[in-house]
């Protein structure tokens, strides 16, 4: 076996490792760099806390930053299921049918401006100081854009001459929808949904900052930083980040899984 077979076939796998690698060395190095501005050149911890101390936070409250975690995660699920179901629903119709693609295009354009700082008070004192649904219904609202658009583009992307010969074959709407339109649309469908797992946190985390029932991440950061607990704050971005990270590789999963088994064998 000559040396240029062996390098081709580990390159892929040091790729593999330096993509694990880096990132890691570029978050320890930033740690670092953080930690030293605050201990040696004396940036106040009002100002920045330090890592330590925003570790130790996040020890210290630990079960609250779970419970919350489960709360926020709660609504930024229920809003991304529904919203992702709605955005593929009407995707659907919208590329079958000019007039509700028509209809659609300036709603959704309308729908992807909304200010969320606007959105989010107006909506907790509709449906009171103690529901979730404001939350849940602005993660959804997040979320239905990228779904809806990324989707859209993905049911234009069949070729006539395939739905020309399902039609040759008598194939009927169901059938060319689950036989072509799907798997090509699948992609689409799902780097939508990918896009919005962020959102769906993001949002949520927003409507929860601007007041209605304490508990998730959001109030509690607020909260924090109200009390002048700027460590503790950081403690629950922190987790916020995690969350976010946590969608984000869940919907990944879902998708590799959806294309291994969508795929020949």
């Amino acid at each position: 076996m000559s040396a240029v077979t062996v390098r081709a076939r580990s390159g892929p796998r040091d790729l593999r490792w330096l993509q694990v690698v880096a990132p890691l060395a570029v978050g320890v190095i930033v740690l670092g760099a953080w930690q030293f501005l605050v201990s040696v050149v004396g940036v106040s911890e009002y100002l920045l806390p330090s890592p330590a101390s925003i570790a130790e936070q996040f020890v210290a409250f630990f079960p609250s930053i779970v419970q919350a975690s489960g709360i926020t995660g709660l609504n930024a699920l229920i809003g991304l299921v529904g919203g992702s179901l709605i955005g593929v629903l009407l995707a659907a119709l919208a590329s079958r049918w000019s007039p509700i693609d028509g209809m659609t295009a300036p709603v959704v354009a309308s729908l992807a401006v909304i200010p969320i700082v606007a959105l989010a008070p107006v909506l907790n004192t509709m449906f009171g100081a103690d529901s979730q649904f404001s939350r849940q219904f602005i993660a959804g609202l997040a979320s239905f854009v990228p779904v809806f658009l990324n989707t859209l583009r993905g049911f234009r992307q069949t070729r006539a001459v395939h739905r020309d010969l399902m039609t040759a074959y008598a194939a009927s709407s169901g059938q060319v929808l689950r036989t072509v339109t799907l798997p090509t649309a699948r992609p689409f469908i799902f780097t939508g949904i990918r896009i919005a797992s962020s959102l769906a946190v993001i949002s949520a985390l927003v409507a929860e900052y601007f007041g209605g029932p304490r508990g998730g991440l959001g109030g509690l950061i607020s909260t924090s930083a109200a009390s002048s607990a700027y460590a503790r704050a950081w403690a629950y971005v922190v987790a916020s980040i995690v969350l976010g990270l946590l969608f984000y590789v869940a919907t990944l999963a879902l998708e590799r899984l959806a294309t291994r088994h969508g795929s020949p064998s």
